[in-house]
C-alpha cells in the first residue's frame, strides 16, 4: 500500500490543480473587464454552458427574456460581423461578431436583423435560390461598436421558447469558451444539490450497457451531502463513480448544469472534470462522459467521473488511472467528491470504502461475439449485412453482437440487429445491406431504416444498399417511391389574397426526408421561409406582386428524387 500511495502521490503533485473554497479550474485567464451583457435585462440563464443536452454538450448560456421576443441585443464589444446563418432548425437565425481581442461572439434564436443585414442576407438568398444560408461576411463591410444595436431577440429555430443563445468562441480555434469565464456572471449563491451516487464494477472490463452498477441515493443540504442510507460500502477490484447532480442560480428556478467535478482517493484527485471550453466536433462525446446506457433506458443523467479510453474531450483537464480506483488491498479508504459550479460553490461527498482483496480472483470476461476495438478499423460480415467501424467511433472496446430478425411488413430484407442501442457511436460508421428480393429499376429509390428513427437514406452497390449509420439498432431496407406531401392552408386554385399577409402550405415526406424546395410566382423564384416549430413553409408579400392575376407554382422533391407540385391562380 506504502508504494502505491507514493506513486499517486508523485501523479498527483504533477497533474492537480491548486484550488481553494471559491477558485474554479480553469487552464487560462480569459479578459473579465471588456465584454458587455448582450441585454439589457438583469441577466438570467434558463440554460448553462456545458450543460448536458441529449448528443451535446450545450455550447452557449441562455439568457432568458421574460417568455417574450423583441428586446434589443447588443453587441458585446468592438468588432465587426463575420458571419449570419440562416437554418430551418438550431439557431434558426444567427449573428456572429469577430472581436480584435481574438474572440467572436455568437447570437442564436434572433428574430430579425437590422434593416442592412436584412437587406443583405435578402439578396444573397435570391441570388443563390435559398432559403437557408451560411454566410460569410467580408471583413469591414458591417462594423460594430460595443453596445450597439445588432438584432432582436427572439425565439427561431429548435428552441423551447423565446430567448437568446449567447457563445463566445475562439476567434482562431473556433473553440467555445465559458462567458462567465470573461465578467458575464450570474448572481449565484447556491451550492449545487447531489441526488445519487453510481458504482461501476468494471473488474478490467470495458463500459457497456452489461457492466454491473448500483445507484444509491444521497442526502443533505448547504453543499454537505451523504448517503441516504448510512454504510460503509464494499468494494472489489477496478470500481468507477458516478454522480447525478444539478446547480441553480440566484436568479432563477431553472435546474442548470455543473461547472467541475473532483474525485478524490485518500485525498488525492484521480480525476478532474471542468466545462470551460471545447471544440463542437468533440461535443458528441457527451454520450461517453454520461452513463449512455442508463439514459437510455430511463433518461437519469449521471455523470460517470471515469474517463472511456476513446473520449477525445478537453473538459478532462486531469486524472490518474482514467480515474478508475483498484480496491484489493483489505484497507478502509476514503472517497470524496468535490462538486463545483462557475461561481465557486461548492458540496461535497464522502464515501467510506471497505476494499476486499477478493479482486484477485477477478477475471475480466471473454468476448462472446465479435470484439470491436476502439482504436482500430473494427468490421463484421456474413452473407446478408457488412459493419465497418473506423477509429474514433467507439468509446471503449466492444463485444459487437449481431442477431437476424424476422422482416417488417413492407421490407425487402431481414431486420439485421446491430449490437443495441445502448452503445453510442460518435459520428458514424459504414452498414451495408444485402436485398432479400431484386430491386430492378427501383434500386435506386431503395434506403436503410432504422426501426427507431427512420430512414438513414442509402445507395445501391455491388448488390448491397449502403449508408452512413449514426446509431446502433435495428435495420432494413424499404422503398421509397411516394412523392411528398404538399397541404395548402390558405391557398386554392382562384383564391383572392387580396388583404393576406404571406402564402402558407405544409409539406411531409413518408420515408426518405425532404431534400429541397421550390416556390413561384410567375415563374419567378420566390423566398418560402420554414418555420421548425409549425412546420408552416411561407411567403411573405412584397412590392413586387402588383395588384391583378397570378399563378403561384410549388414544387418539393423527396431525397429519392420523388417529386410533388401544386399550382394555383390568385388574385391580389
Amino acid at each position: 500500500m506504502t508504494g502505491r500511495r507514493s506513486l499517486l502521490t508523485v501523479i498527483s503533485v504533477l497533474f492537480s490543480v491548486t484550488t481553494h473554497a471559491q477558485d474554479v479550474i480553469q487552464s487560462k485567464q480569459y479578459p473579465k473587464n471588456q465584454f458587455r451583457y448582450p441585454l439589457d435585462l438583469p441577466p438570467s440563464t434558463a440554460g448553462s454552458f456545458g450543460e448536458l443536452r441529449p448528443s451535446h454538450f450545450h455550447s452557449g448560456l441562455d439568457f432568458k427574456t421574460n417568455q417574450r421576443i423583441g428586446f434589443p441585443v447588443h453587441a458585446v464589444y468592438d468588432g465587426y460581423i463575420s458571419r449570419v446563418r440562416i437554418q430551418f432548425g438550431g439557431f434558426g437565425q444567427a449573428l456572429y461578431i469577430t472581436h480584435p481581442n481574438g474572440y467572436t461572439s455568437v447570437y442564436g434564436h434572433i428574430d430579425s436583423f437590422t434593416p442592412q443585414v436584412a437587406k443583405y442576407i435578402r439578396d444573397y438568398q435570391y441570388k443563390n435560390q435559398t432559403y437557408e444560408a451560411d454566410i460569410a461576411v467580408p471583413q469591414g463591410l458591417f462594423k460594430v461598436q460595443k453596445g450597439d444595436i445588432v438584432a432582436i431577440s427572439g425565439n427561431r429555430g429548435a428552441s423551447a421558447g423565446p430567448h437568446l443563445h449567447f457563445e463566445i468562441r475562439d476567434s482562431l480555434t473556433e473553440e467555445t469558451i465559458n462567458p462567465q469565464l470573461f465578467g458575464l456572471t450570474i448572481p449565484d449563491t447556491r451550492p449545487p444539490a447531489l441526488t445519487a451516487v453510481g458504482i461501476y464494477h468494471l473488474n478490467g472490463n470495458p463500459f457497456s450497457d452489461k457492466t454491473p452498477k448500483e445507484l444509491l441515493a444521497l442526502t443533505g443540504s448547504n453543499g454537505n451531502y451523504h448517503l441516504l442510507k448510512p454504510q460503509v460500502l464494499n468494494l472489489s477490484g477496478n470500481t468507477g463513480f458516478g454522480i447525478t447532480a444539478y446547480d441553480m442560480t440566484s436568479a432563477s428556478m431553472n435546474r442548470n448544469g455543473l461547472y467541475s467535478v473532483e474525485l478524490k482517493l485518500d485525498g488525492i484527485t484521480m480525476y478532474t472534470f471542468a466545462v470551460e471550453r471545447f471544440a463542437f466536433d468533440q461535443t458528441h462525446a457527451i454520450n461517453a462522459y454520461i452513463d449512455y446506457p442508463g439514459f437510455i433506458s430511463s433518461r437519469q443523467w449521471i455523470q460517470k467521473c471515469f474517463v472511456l479510453p476513446g473520449s477525445r474531450i478537453s473538459l478532462y483537464p486531469q486524472s490518474i488511472n482514467r480515474g478508475i480506483m483498484a480496491f484489493n488491498d483489505d484497507a478502509l479508504h476514503e472517497v470524496q467528491f468535490i462538486v463545483k459550479d462557475i461561481a465557486g460553490n461548492t458540496s461535497t461527498l464522502t464515501l467510506k470504502v471497505q476494499s476486499s482483496t477478493q479482486a484477485a480472483n477477478l477475471m475480466p470476461d471473454k468476448p462472446t461475439g465479435t470484439l470491436f476495438r476502439y482504436d482500430k478499423k473494427s468490421e463484421f460480415a456474413n452473407d446478408k449485412v457488412r459493419v465497418s467501424v473506423m477509429p474514433g467511433n467507439l468509446y471503449d472496446d466492444l463485444d459487437f453482437q449481431y442477431a437476424a430478425l424476422p422482416a417488417k411488413p413492407g421490407a425487402l430484407s431481414q431486420t439485421h440487429r446491430i449490437h443495441n442501442k445502448f452503445t453510442p457511436i460518435h459520428d458514424e460508421y459504414d452498414l451495408w445491406i444485402k436485398p432479400d428480393v431484386t430491386l430492378g429499376a427501383n434500386a435506386g429509390k431503395a434506403v436503410i431504416v432504422n426501426a427507431a428513427s427512420g430512414s438513414i437514406g442509402g445507395t445501391y452497390e455491388d448488390g448491397y444498399v449502403k449508408a452512413k449509420a449514426h446509431t446502433f439498432g435495428d435495420y432494413y431496407i424499404k422503398l421509397d417511391t411516394v412523392a411528398p406531401r404538399i397541404t395548402p392552408i390558405n391557398i386554392h386554385n382562384g383564391s383572392n389574397l387580396r388583404g393576406i399577409r404571406a402564402i402558407k402550405l405544409r409539406i411531409s415526406d413518408n420515408l426518405s426526408g425532404i431534400k429541397s424546395y421550390t416556390g413561384r410566382i410567375d415563374g419567378k423564384w420566390v423566398l418560402m421561409e420554414w418555420d421548425y416549430k409549425t412546420r408552416i413553409l411561407s411567403y411573405t408579400f412584397d412590392d413586387t406582386i402588383t395588384a391583378g392575376k397570378h399563378t403561384y407554382e410549388f414544387s418539393v422533391t423527396d431525397i429519392k428524387d420523388n417529386v410533388s407540385t401544386f399550382t394555383a391562380e390568385f388574385t391580389r
